[in-house]
């Protein structure tokens, strides 16, 4: 008889932020198939289950999906109960519906467990709510990247009839990605911010605008990062950031680019 597969969001970094479902399961589990980019400490909670990396990092180490579909159906016939980690939620982004498929082809029963997912956590690290009440009523989720032999999908198309832009995955092409969502219809003065390693303690914000994200390969950021776009992040004038004109403006872990543009 065949275990369960549970696909579980881990968060958007720091441990503390799975949900205590997905820790219980992770408690219970037999074996673990568990992204990159999950923290080890999160990992941990699978106690002394078997722990297998099928690790996806841009530029680095890729494992096969197809091997990952296999080896989750493969796992079932031996073990109760198998759990696949993955960063974020196994919703959005995660290739999760490949997973689905492989198991509802081969009977296996699974179970999805929701997670933080980076929008959100780094709308929280900013203070800056994704929507807000008469300025911005409308959120997409988005990424212009595309898998190998992939056709592209025509994303960008409703871009400038939305209020505010989550963006993954999309720094490596910040330049090309500045100039599309212009010639979409996005000002260029529109308001961005880009927050690297949401919820760990190596997090980074910079604030910027659209028309500057195309500097972004020399801010040199390091980690995972998304973008959001949109008049919801506009910086508030304050005293802090007048004194700070001619510099940028750092404070645990705050990069302020802003002052790059002040006259």
């Amino acid at each position: 008889m065949a275990g369960i597969v549970y696909l579980v969001g881990a968060g958007p970094g720091a441990p503390d932020l799975i949900t205590i479902r997905g820790a219980e399961v992770l408690a219970r589990a037999d074996i673990v198939f568990y992204d990159a980019l999950v923290h080890p400490e999160t990992v941990a909670l699978a106690g002394c289950a078997r722990k297998v990396p099928v690790g996806k990092r841009c530029g680095g180490i890729v494992t096969d999906q197809r091997f990952i579909n296999r080896s989750l159906v493969e796992a079932s016939l031996q073990y109760r109960i198998v759990v696949r980690l993955k960063g974020g939620d196994p919703m959005l982004f995660g290739r999760v519906q490949e997973e689905i498929t492989a198991l509802e082809q081969h009977g296996v029963p699974y179970e999805i467990v929701p997670g933080v997912t980076a929008a959100l956590a780094a709308s929280a690290e900013l203070g800056i709510p994704l929507t807000q009440r008469g300025l911005s009523r409308s959120v997409t989720f988005a990424t212009p990247r595309m898998g190998v032999g992939q056709k592209p999908t025509g994303w960008v198309r409703g871009i400038s009839a939305t209020d505010t832009l989550a963006l993954y995955m999309s720094l490596g092409n910040a330049v090309e990605l500045s100039a599309t969502l212009q010639a979409h219809g996005l000002p260029a003065a529109t308001p961005a911010a880009i927050v690297a390693n949401t919820s760990l303690p190596t997090r980074r914000h910079i604030r910027t605008t659209l028309a500057e994200l195309a500097q972004a390969r020399d801010w040199e950021v390091e980690g995972p990062a998304i973008l959001l776009v949109g008049a919801a992040f506009r910086e508030k004038t304050n005293a802090k950031n007048a004194g700070a004109k001619g510099d940028a403006f750092c404070k645990d872990g705050f990069e302020d680019s802003l002052s790059v543009r002040l006259a």
